[in-house]
């Protein structure tokens, strides 16, 4: 595929991810997202509908992978990368979800900013934004080496 062409669907996947935060929002079930809009230093948790919520986190973290695994693959064109993407997308889910149910669960009021935080990273598809650049990196790395 012609580089040009690989920047153009790069440039369409990364609005695509603008698209998701900026339109999709209203669809999906997140009253964390009002909770930490307003007073959250004032008010408690909302009440949650886990099965709902993590339901919803699954579907919009499971969308950002899609389209960052794309972008991921077109940047660089190895099966090399990709399937660590894809080990480290599924490993962060696994990891971060089960760390924010604890977190809501029990209900840590006081690590109010550690939910923020932890939500961020399963909801936005910051994790592209990281690995990009480590595997342009790692590719600079392999050509000096060599």
């Amino acid at each position: 595929m012609k580089k040009s062409v690989r920047i153009g669907l790069i440039v369409v996947l990364f609005l695509m991810l603008i698209s998701i935060r900026a339109f999709l929002q209203p669809y999906f079930y997140d009253p964390l997202s009002d909770y930490f809009k307003h007073d959250y230093l004032l008010s408690s948790i909302p009440e949650l509908n886990f099965d709902a919520y993590f339901l919803n986190l699954f579907y919009r973290y499971f969308l950002n992978t899609a389209i960052s695994l794309a972008i991921i693959y077109l940047a660089f064109n190895t099966k090399k990368a990709f399937y660590f993407s894809i080990k480290f997308y599924v490993l962060a889910f696994v990891v971060l979800s089960l760390f924010l149910f604890i977190l809501l669960k029990f209900n840590v009021t006081n690590s109010y900013m550690l939910i923020f935080y932890v939500r961020r990273f399963l909801i936005q598809p910051l994790f592209v934004f990281i690995l990009l650049p480590a595997f342009y990196y790692q590719k600079l790395w392999s050509k000096k080496n060599s």
